[in-house]
């Protein structure tokens, strides 16, 4: 006797938008393993979930036809592969195929454009498709427990901005790749999009042991302080901005087009500026000049361990805490990713777009061995007479889970 389908047809019936069908494993067996064709010829549903079914191994490319699928949650079911004709599902926002036995999963799937989450954990997956970064809307990307052996390439692109969240334990990753694991590259994404190419804020990141405190925050003529550029010799500010003009002026003539690359494509943030803005430390050396350069004498080598955030704006104090935010979050997320797959060090080098440069404040960034948890040193920010300006994080900043970071006051 074939397989009835009363929520299918009820469904077409009152036109509805959404669709739940758990746990169906005998009418799937009266059917061969296959979900009923009427199914696919509703067009008009937004959220369909087929979950719990042991019977359901396959989906026919027919699922392509259900255009306006905004949600594909398909848990718990035995599909060993998708069908290529998911990229048709151009309004799918998200899609979970966590718990199934996939062993790979269709290059199609990186045509998705409006996908934010992803979740293909619990499966048997031993690489994911190339060109994820095409998914620009990502947001929540959900790995764990498959046999993956590295992450894909582009996954720290900056087209994917919107990226705050991926889980990847517990699969066979030795090592984060280098896009994944340089502080450097995280950096670069915030400065792209979060801080608008440097003209909101700008970040900069210092080996806090190599750091002389306090700190002073000032703005002076470009003549009268000097600084040690990343990979540079001594130069006074001055100077330094006008080698990078002929510099950036060299690199038209060569490639002849007007866009330049690394700190030249800052300078203009710097016209008609009288005085430049500086970090100083207390003995009177400047470890950071925004939006352009930081100082050699604090960068990041691999055996960091403990680090000094800052971020500078120059339109307010709260773009400045968002951008810290949404920094330091990145910066829990990797480090959890890093413990969970026994990675034994993070890498974040020297900055990978050119030497950044910034400021405002934040403390030392610090991980506590062994933890999942970023440890975290408030900060004061004081005038010149000693009324204090900023404390950060307060209560109320860094809306992120208490299990993620640990604030020593």
């Amino acid at each position: 006797m074939a397989a009835q389908w009363p929520e299918v047809e009820r469904a077409e019936k009152e036109k509805r938008r959404e669709l739940v069908l758990q746990a169906v494993d005998e009418r799937l067996r009266q059917s061969d393993g296959q979900l009923p064709a009427a199914l696919f010829s509703l067009t008009l549903l937004n959220y369909l979930e087929v979950s719990g079914c042991s019977e359901l191994r396959e989906l026919p490319p027919e699922l392509g036809r259900l255009c306006h699928l905004q949600s594909l949650i398909l848990c718990r079911n035995r599909l060993r592969s998708l069908p290529r004709s998911l990229q048709q599902l151009r309004a799918l926002r998200v899609l979970d195929v966590s718990g199934n036995e996939l062993e790979e999963l269709p290059a199609e799937l990186s045509e998705l454009p409006e996908l934010c989450t992803l979740n293909v954990s619990w499966n048997r997956l031993r690489e994911l498709p190339a060109g994820l970064e095409r998914c620009s809307k990502l947001a929540g990307l959900s790995l764990s427990r498959n046999l993956l052996s590295r992450l894909p390439p582009g996954l720290m692109s900056p087209r994917l901005a919107l990226l705050a969240n991926i889980s990847a334990a517990d699969n066979l990753i030795q090592e984060l790749g280098a896009e994944v694991g340089h502080l450097a590259a995280l950096k670069t994404k915030l400065h792209e999009d979060l801080c608008d190419k440097r003209t909101l804020a700008t970040i900069a990141t210092h080996d806090l042991q190599r750091v002389k405190g306090p700190l002073l925050y000032d703005a002076r003529p470009p003549k009268e302080f000097t600084i040690v550029p990343l990979n540079r010799k001594e130069i006074n500010a001055k100077e330094l901005v006008r080698q990078l003009q002929l510099e950036a002026e060299e690199q038209r003539k060569q490639k002849k087009r007007q866009n330049v690359s690394g700190l030249h494509k800052y300078l203009h943030l710097l016209d008609g500026k009288e005085n430049y803005p500086c970090l100083v430390d207390s003995e009177n050396a400047v470890i950071s000049f925004p939006p352009i350069t930081n100082s050699d004498k604090t960068k990041i080598y691999k055996s960091t361990q403990d680090l000094l955030l800052e971020v500078t704006s120059s339109s307010s104090l709260q773009i400045c805490k968002d951008i810290m935010d949404a920094l330091i979050a990145k910066m829990a997320e990797l480090n959890k990713f890093t413990l969970e797959n026994k990675e034994e060090e993070v890498t974040s080098d020297t900055e990978a777009d050119g030497g950044d440069a910034q400021q405002p404040v934040t403390g030392p960034t610090l991980e506590s061995e062994g933890s999942s948890q970023l440890v975290l040193e408030q900060v004061r920010v004081a005038d010149a007479d000693g009324n204090l300006k900023v404390l950060y994080p307060s209560k109320t900043d860094l809306n992120l889970s208490a299990s993620s970071f640990i604030v020593v006051r």
